[in-house]
């Protein structure tokens, strides 16, 4: 590139021209190249507005290599908020080498530790976790340190005591007005055909016109003067990179990415800034990861598993009805701020789903099929009280093995004698930390669960409960419901079986009666709850109590059997005065679901639970995290009318 280029084009024949395709159209066509390659792994996030005071940095993550305890072919990946990357996979050895880099956003309110997961892949289907450490990235880039370098210990994820290995990476936070200027070099290196580092003024104003800014295309001769310093007619990456960034904060010459085609609005600086940051990561000489998946699960998926998503036999997604329709239940996980995914056998959900999700199920269902699931789910209960169900426990901890955290549970395995006393098992003091502790009028989740929370009964058929029948008198049952739930806030806390199965008090107060509903033994599992042929809360067997609060009047507490649950075991009784955060009681064995109903007006749902229900998608919590503040002032009971009393001896 250089002189010689243009004057070729000027000395063209006019048929040469209409043969083949404009300068700048080629242009358009290699930035559109670019921007394939970029969709192949994009992610989404630099598309939401951010205010400043919410910008943290633009953290610049590079995964270097990693040691580990015997050979393989490796494959490493981040996992950070909603988003996951991977890396390329190594050459069999015990000390693989990535040198793959990604930016992430980082906001002061938002994610900040990146789950780094490292697989074996001598699988052709599904992958081997190994090891993963889980780093804060906002400590890391703020500690006392002259380097960016580190190493971390690789945790085995069934037991948190022992480490498989460790990992190196680099992190640091990129310069804005280096951001700026890597923008600038990488896009104007599209048009650098033979990269010799240069660019003449027609290869510059074909560059200018294809970013179609019409105010800007009419100044690209003074914007190219200024930049050729010593007017020799050629100017520098470098040079003309630094003109452009400076360029871009007064009089914008870009109105759209010309890697995505987004608008890029000039009078918003910081999110200009973010978007050229994250939408053009080549060009830096090491591997990028590759993005656009949801989870690291999902991302160490071999071949197979890619065969059987592209002819739609599997599916990752989360949104309404993805209970219902994807293969794979995604949730949000309240503390890392990560989208993690339930682990539930294949074979399960192919059942659920043939049950569920047609009315041939459920006619099935209706056909005396319901009996015998409610006796296959009496006789399993039974079964997992017996001495010989204990040996299923090592089992099911290996399969839940990071989904499942033995450190915080009281007692070893070896102190259980059967499958159920580990099932509800006990977890060691603290392990749990309860919210506001000495606040009453700070309600708090009450299980270790999947949440949703909706506004009204209408937000929750609007976004998850797709039962056409559902409603709060057909939940709570005449006996219990008032006028005062019908247009209340609802809370569902969903359990899967690796969860801990005792369930405590989301508030203070006083228990009131617990009323027996029988019920169907369905289960509660988003493939059935998303069905549109299934009433699963309102056919369910379930026990309703009232506790009746100074802060939030009275809370209907709802806890609801499901497939394969033998029994519901209340700890409380009615009358008891108790505190939130204490243990009100367990499930055996199976799935199921706590649902609290709330008087209309009576709570301010966190903002963070109600937008992630807003989306269909469900929020992983433990017991004690915040659920929402009362809406009721203190004091607002007021005292007792004094003029009205009489005095009588």
């Amino acid at each position: 590139m250089g002189h010689g280029s243009s004057k070729e084009d000027g000395s063209s024949s006019s048929s040469d021209e209409d043969a083949k395709p404009s300068r700048i159209s080629r242009v358009k066509q290699r930035l559109r190249r670019h921007r394939l390659r970029r969709r192949r792994g994009s992610d989404s996030s630099h598309k939401k507005l951010f205010a400043a005071e919410d910008f943290a940095g633009i953290a610049h993550l590079t995964l270097i290599n990693a040691e580990m305890k015997f050979k393989d072919k490796w494959l490493a990946c981040v996992s950070f908020g909603e988003q996951t990357f991977r890396t390329n996979v190594s050459n069999e050895t015990d000390k693989p080498v990535w040198n793959c880099e990604r930016k992430l956003l980082l906001e002061k309110t938002g994610p900040r530790v990146a789950r780094i997961s490292v697989f074996e892949t001598n699988r052709l289907s599904k992958n081997n976790l190994i090891g993963y450490c889980e780093i804060n990235l906002l400590d890391y880039l703020t500690q006392d340190s002259d380097s960016d370098f580190g190493t971390f210990d690789l945790i085995d994820p069934g037991s948190s005591d022992k480490v498989v290995g460790c990992v190196c990476i680099s992190c640091n936070v990129e310069d804005p007005i280096e951001t700026e200027k890597n923008f600038a070099r990488r896009i104007l290196s599209v048009v650098d055909y033979d990269e010799d580092g240069r660019l003449s003024l027609s290869e510059f104003s074909e560059l200018i016109n294809a970013f179609g800014n019409n105010l800007a295309a009419s100044k690209k001769e003074e914007l190219f003067k200024a930049a050729d310093k010593n007017g020799d007619g050629v100017v520098s990456l470098d040079e003309l990179a630094e003109l452009l960034a400076l360029q871009q904060e007064t009089e914008p010459i870009m109105n759209c990415c010309p890697v995505c085609g987004e608008v890029v609005e000039g009078g918003d600086q910081l999110n200009s800034l973010i978007h050229l940051s994250l939408c053009f990561d080549e060009g830096t000489g090491n591997q990028v990861m590759t993005g656009g998946f949801l989870t690291d699960k999902q991302a160490s998926y071999g071949w197979m598993f890619k065969l059987s998503e592209w002819a739609h036999f599997s599916s990752y997604s989360f949104g309404l009805n993805s209970g219902s329709s994807a293969s794979h239940i995604l949730v949000f996980d309240r503390k890392t701020k990560r989208l993690v995914e339930e682990l539930i056998d294949t074979k399960i959900v192919l059942s659920m789903r043939t049950i569920y999700q047609s009315k041939i199920g459920l006619g099935l269902m209706d056909k005396g099929a319901k009996e015998i699931l409610q006796s296959i789910s009496e006789r399993q209960g039974r079964q997992m009280n017996t001495v010989e169900s204990a040996k299923e426990i090592p089992k099911f901890v290996e399969f839940f093995k990071d989904q499942i955290n033995m450190a915080e549970v009281k007692y070893p395995l070896e102190h259980f004698k059967t499958f159920n006393e580990f099932f509800v098992r006990e977890l060691k003091p603290g392990a749990r930390t309860i919210a506001s502790i000495e606040r009453h009028d700070v309600a708090v989740c009450a299980a270790d669960c999947r949440l949703m929370s909706f506004k009204s009964v209408e937000d929750s058929l609007r976004f998850w409960v797709k039962g056409r029948k559902f409603s709060i008198q057909g939940l709570l049952g005449k006996e219990v419901c008032s006028n005062a739930f019908i247009d209340g806030s609802l809370v569902i806390f969903r359990l899967a079986p690796q969860d801990y199965h005792r369930f405590h008090l989301p508030v203070s107060g006083t228990i009131g009666k617990f009323v027996n509903i029988p019920g169907c033994l369905y289960t509660v599992n988003p493939i059935a709850v998303n069905s549109k042929y299934c009433n699963v809360f309102t056919e369910n067997k379930r026990v309703v109590t009232i506790i009746s609060t100074a802060e939030f009047g009275k809370v209907a507490f709802v806890a609801i059997g499901a497939t394969m649950v033998g029994s519901i075991t209340f700890v409380k009784k009615e009358g008891d005065f108790v505190k939130k955060g204490e243990e009100l009681g367990y499930f055996s064995f199976g799935g199921s679901t706590v649902i609290c109903v709330f008087e209309k007006g009576a709570i301010d749902i966190d903002d963070d639970l109600l937008a992630n229900s807003g989306r269909s998608l469900e929020t992983l919590v433990s017991v004690g995290m915040t659920l929402g503040v009362s809406k009721k002032k203190p004091g607002s009971e007021g005292l007792p009318n004094l003029e009205n009393c009489v005095l009588r001896n």
